[in-house]
């Protein structure tokens, strides 16, 4: 493989080495996808104001997120069906993860198990639930709780599914449907029908155990409805048979945050699914200084990252960390667990040579006095 230098050499692989089909689904967002767009573009609107004469011959990227120190101020944000960009993703993500002294967010939707994933690779993890039906998440949280897992993460911003519309035109979905067109594209990336043959078609592994076996939760399942009356009293219930750190996914709005913390969330991550739910959200990063001034050392946040940069600028305005998804897949789609530790290894880069630049020698001297908002 030939030198990659950035998140957007790493798409550019993936995209060659994925059929259409895959890629799209990877790549694909809400609607008209302008809310990606926004994501992306919100980082342009912000703009540093380096301090100058300052010791930066080492800088340290570790911070404490929760209390627990970890290396990088990153997290392996959870994301579904990881299975069909690399044999067995999940766990590639997560030894990549482990590698890095990052966390690593399991989705509700992986194709590795929540018991798989703590008995083959351990480190510190983090288990993201959706609800699709109560009975099936109070199962699921049961299981995290015993394999070990000690923070949860509910998402609260996939009331019903996106309108993707890229996944509306292939027919991406389990089990593949294997139209002439799905198999001539396999027949083009020879490399990837290979390994997804030799893996087996992945399965959403957290839904195929015995307890899942009732015929209301099989319909919910199989349709991907999500349980569209999760509410404050919910979120109540759910903070009370789960003893250990509860965070909130998908907030944007000041006053959900205040009201996630009152009710006993440690922490929220602001979130707009990657661009992937509601096309006119507003970006994360437009309401992340408010909530953060307002909870500090309570907000992560998600959606756009694809620079070390852009990563410094969240931590500046007060989040605690970062969730990276895309960038990430990107990495595993090319290389495995080696390209996903190559694309952290460059966003560690970049927020090292961010720092220097700026006169910070750690994450921790961030502060908004370090950003400006651009001229219109």
């Amino acid at each position: 493989m030939s030198p990659v230098f950035n998140v957007a050499g790493y798409r550019e692989l993936a995209r060659r080495r994925l059929p259409r089909m895959v890629f799209d689904y990877l790549e694909g967002g809400a609607d008209d996808e302008k809310g990606m767009g926004r994501n992306l573009s919100a980082f342009d609107r912000l703009e540093f104001l380096p301090r100058r004469l300052v010791n930066v011959a080492e800088r340290n990227l570790g911070c404490e997120v929760f209390g627990q120190a970890q290396s990088l101020p990153l997290m392996v944000a959870p994301m579904g069906l990881n299975g069909v960009f690399w044999p067995k993703g999940d766990l590639e993500l997560a030894r990549a993860a482990k590698r890095a002294g990052i966390p690593f967010i399991l989705s509700t939707a992986a194709n590795a198990s929540i018991e798989e994933v703590a008995e083959k690779v351990g480190g510190d993890l983090w288990f993201q639930l959706y609800v699709v039906h109560p009975t099936l998440a109070d199962r699921l949280v049961a299981r995290a709780l015993d394999a070990g897992y000690r923070t949860l993460v509910l998402t609260t911003d996939v009331a019903v599914n996106g309108k993707r519309e890229r996944d509306l035109r292939s027919g991406f979905g389990l089990p593949f449907r294997y139209t002439p067109g799905v198999i001539l594209d396999g027949m083009l990336h020879p490399r990837w029908s290979m390994r997804l043959l030799a893996g087996g078609i992945p399965q959403m592994a957290n839904f195929a155990s015995d307890e899942a076996c009732d015929v209301e939760l099989q319909a919910a399942l199989l349709s991907r409805k999500m349980d569209a009356g999760f509410d404050w009293e919910s979120l109540k219930r759910l903070r009370r048979i789960w003893p250990h750190r509860l965070l909130v996914k998908g907030i944007l709005h000041p006053a959900d945050a205040s009201r996630c913390i009152e009710l006993g969330a440690d922490g929220v991550i602001l979130s707009n699914h990657g661009g992937r739910q509601l096309d006119s959200s507003c970006s994360p990063m437009a309401t992340l200084e408010r909530i953060a001034l307002a909870h500090p050392g309570k907000v992560l946040i998600d959606s756009g990252f694809r620079r070390g940069s852009d990563v410094v600028k969240a931590l500046a305005l007060g989040a605690s960390g970062v969730f990276v998804g895309r960038p990430l897949l990107y990495g595993l789609a090319a290389a495995g667990e080696e390209g996903v530790s190559n694309v952290l290894g460059i966003f560690a880069d970049e927020i090292s040579r961010t720092l220097a630049n700026m006169g910070c020698a750690s994450v921790a001297e961030l502060s908004p006095e370090h950003v400006v908002r651009s001229f219109p």
